[in-house]
């Protein structure tokens, strides 16, 4: 059973940093969840440096303690859990580096353990839908984001940090009648950065419609989408207004607060969740490290949803036996 170093007993400013101080070790054995880095960063369009970003997260991230309160769980009750290191990506060669992703992530699907990956830039997103693929074929997709990246080209290039989940679905990676995306906002070139998404099978909640329609009927039309299917959730933390994340590349106004940011990740709560990746934290821009705070407490609470879902299983179990 692999948990976290205890911070009552070892310091939070000893030893190698790792997610939550978990132990670093690359194995798929005894292992219910496994966070790892894919720290590239090639495909962005603006400010550069989400290379960094795994690192950034794992530095704070040792703040973080095992008990829940606001889902009254102690995660490692229940869940085992290593820093799986990061993937060698190939800078500057995105296509050798989603063939590495595929490679790597592959035997951790196969295990049926839930990866949770850190970026990088947008763009790995297809990488891992990619090995999602393998193991589970077109799988549902919850996106929160202030951007679609649904773009055909980004300077005349097909694999951007604005073009994965177009990619995604011309590939057949996604099973778009079950998928959706939240909290688009800010300028665009035109109405069809909104329009081409919904073209493709989503549904979008735009921002403004989110605002109006609130959490609760949000989250309804979240789970009422899913249904059933395994769903992949990629969270851009752009998604969350640059007052609380300013650690980023393409920053827009008008987001949630990060109370607010967490609340939609323990909305996923009953979900079959498979895997998360959550992307774009840039510490070059990171004022005091409130967006490598707010990103491992996300983090954190993606690991939550993984332990109530053993939980529930569990519990499952138990009722079965006894009825024997």
């Amino acid at each position: 059973m692999y948990q976290p170093k205890d911070s009552s007993l070892s310091p939070r400013f000893c030893g190698v940093r790792t997610f939550m101080r978990l132990e670093q070790i690359k194995t798929t054995d005894n292992v219910d969840f496994v966070v790892l880095g894919v720290p590239f960063d090639t495909a962005v369009s603006n400010r550069t440096g989400q290379r960094l970003g795994p690192q950034h997260i794992r530095n704070f991230s040792a703040m973080l303690r095992p008990y829940n309160p606001d889902m009254d769980i102690n995660i490692f009750e229940y869940c085992s859990g290593v820093d799986y290191g990061d993937i060698d990506v190939i800078p500057g060669n995105i296509h050798r580096t989603y063939d590495k992703m595929v490679s790597e992530l592959t035997p951790i699907l196969e295990k049926g353990i839930t990866p949770i990956i850190m970026g990088g830039d947008h763009s790995i997103s297809l990488g891992n839908l990619r090995a999602f693929h393998k193991k589970y074929g077109p799988i549902a997709l919850v996106h929160f984001d202030s951007h679609g990246d649904t773009w055909d080209n980004l300077y005349g290039e097909k694999y951007m940090h604005g073009t994965p989940f177009r990619r995604a679905v011309e590939e057949g990676l996604l099973d778009v009648d079950h998928s959706i995306q939240v909290g688009m906002r800010g300028s665009l070139y035109s109405p069809d950065d909104i329009q081409d998404a919904r073209d493709l099978g989503f549904e979008v909640i735009p921002m403004k419609e989110v605002r109006q329609i609130g959490f609760q009927e949000v989250m309804r039309r979240i789970h009422e989408r899913v249904g059933d299917r395994p769903v992949f959730v990629t969270y851009d933390i752009d998604f969350v207004d640059p007052a609380y994340a300013p650690g980023t590349g393409t920053p827009e106004i008008g987001g949630p607060t990060s109370y607010e940011a967490l609340e939609y990740v323990r909305g996923l709560d009953g979900l079959d969740i498979v895997g998360f990746d959550l992307v774009e934290v840039l510490p070059t821009y990171d004022s005091g490290e409130i967006t490598a705070a707010l990103a491992s407490t996300i983090i954190y609470e993606m690991i939550t949803l993984t332990a109530l879902k053993k939980k529930r299983l569990q519990s499952l179990v138990n009722t079965a036996d006894r009825s024997k």
